[in-house]
């Protein structure tokens, strides 16, 4: 690689008018750099790009996946999976449902996880215990295992309900068979996977100066005072972020709606979610053409939902500059 004193003697030359120098002695030789990136060129290729582009090819066919497609190709039929898509109800509750779940459940586990940041920042002892094992139930939340655990905890003979007969209540529902509640208990799980929005949050609170808060408690500030004027405004970058990554995820729920419900979506489809009907409909149904542009449909949304997170957020986000 050529030195700085190189560098800076080539463009002397060059502003002198001097003779070009030859790229190839002035520059390093990269192959060497593409032949350490080519693993990861091939696994974007065949695991990213490869596997976009035949699920766009397939969201305009009629291909039935028990089907090999070189004994039975699919059918060019162009939009009519995403016509058939938008007339059929069924599709609009799963987007309802799952758009419900993503305006309800994201801001209460951040609001959860913001509050349970601000407590671990005190500075209390056994701060490394508490902060891993509040993150743990993000690692675990969207295993089967505790989406099974879910549902007896919201049986109608289960913990929820044991907990509330201390206090005299009775005759309770199944919270999980319940058509009006069974959504909730999914977002209840959601929030409680809080760990990592709380993890980010934390981190960002030891970030903000000290002589900030000394200066407004100089001043005569309060904690509520100091909070909505100096902790929020400086933690608006880490809340946006958390806000686009959050969102992103809830979109993509899945284990915790198949499981809980059985795979059904029920009961009366009040937990059939955007990506559980996306799964009937390709291995379910069969019909792996819908199923794809019901794919392409949510990276849509999730894009409209990014990019409308990211213009609004000149209105309230404030950086250093």
């Amino acid at each position: 690689m050529s030195s700085l004193g190189e560098l800076r003697t080539i463009a002397l030359n060059a502003r002198r008018g001097g003779a070009r120098p030859d790229p190839k002695k002035a520059y390093p030789d990269n192959k060497a750099g593409y032949l350490f990136l080519l693993p990861w060129f091939a696994g974007l290729l065949l695991l990213g790009i490869g596997p976009m582009a035949a699920s766009l090819y397939l969201s305009l066919t009629d291909y039935n996946v028990l089907h090999p497609p070189f004994i039975n190709p699919p059918d060019f039929v162009w939009f009519e999976n995403y016509i058939e898509m938008f007339q059929d109800p069924k599709f609009w509750n799963a987007f309802r449902v799952t758009v419900e779940y993503v305006l309800v459940s994201v801001p209460l586990q951040l609001a959860f996880a913001l509050a349970l940041a601000l407590l671990l920042d005190r500075g209390m002892r056994g701060l490394a215990f508490y902060r891993s094992a509040f993150y743990l139930p993000s690692l675990l939340g969207g295993s089967v295992a505790v989406a099974i655990l879910w549902r007896q905890v919201f049986a109608k003979d289960g913990i929820f309900n044991g907990f509330l007969g201390w206090f005299g209540f009775t005759d309770l529902p199944g919270w999980i068979g319940h058509p009006d509640f069974a959504l909730w208990t999914i977002i209840v799980l959601h929030i409680w996977t809080f760990g990592s929005p709380m993890v980010i949050f934390l981190a960002g609170l030891r970030q903000i100066p000290d002589m900030y808060y000394e200066a407004a408690e100089m001043d005569g500030a309060g904690r509520l005072r100091r909070f909505f004027s100096i902790t929020i405004p400086l933690l608006t970058p880490i809340i946006f972020f958390n806000l686009v990554l959050q969102i992103i995820f809830a979109f993509q729920t899945f284990t915790q709606a198949y499981v809980v419900s059985g795979g059904t979506g029920g009961p009366a489809d009040s937990t059939m979610f955007y990506t559980l009907f996306l799964y009937r409909t390709g291995w379910i149904n069969y019909d792996m053409g819908t199923a794809s542009a019901m794919a392409w449909f949510l990276l849509i949304v999730i894009g409209v939902f990014t990019a409308f997170n990211f213009w609004f957020s000149k209105f309230w986000v404030f950086y250093d500059d």
